[in-house]
């Protein structure tokens, strides 16, 4: 149930960014873009907070933050852009296989 939580609070930590990201733009309304991110803070840290009960807080903070770190990076190449090159993914594909040598080991 924990590892759940982990998961869905990698999840939420893409939202913050997002919502911070879409405020940005010209034109458009910030406020409810800034509320999703506050939002998306509260609720992953909320879950992480729950994880760490049964998770050790350094494979629940690595976890979390490359759940983030790569679903932003998805995001960022599939909706605003930004490049896909080799090296980024091949840099992600490392951080995605750190997140499975903590659950493993």
């Amino acid at each position: 149930m924990n590892w759940l939580a982990l998961v869905f609070a990698g999840l939420f930590e893409i939202g913050w960014p997002i919502g911070l990201k879409m405020a940005q733009n010209p034109g458009v309304n910030k406020y409810p873009w800034i509320f999703l991110a506050v939002f998306s803070m509260a609720v992953s840290g909320t879950l992480l907070f729950i994880a760490q009960k049964t998770i050790p807080i350094g494979t629940a903070y690595a976890v979390w933050t490359g759940i983030g770190a790569v679903g932003t990076l998805i995001v960022g190449i599939l909706f605003f852009g930004d490049s896909a090159n080799v090296a980024r993914m091949l840099s992600a594909l490392f951080i995605v296989a750190g997140i499975i040598g903590l659950k493993l080991f």
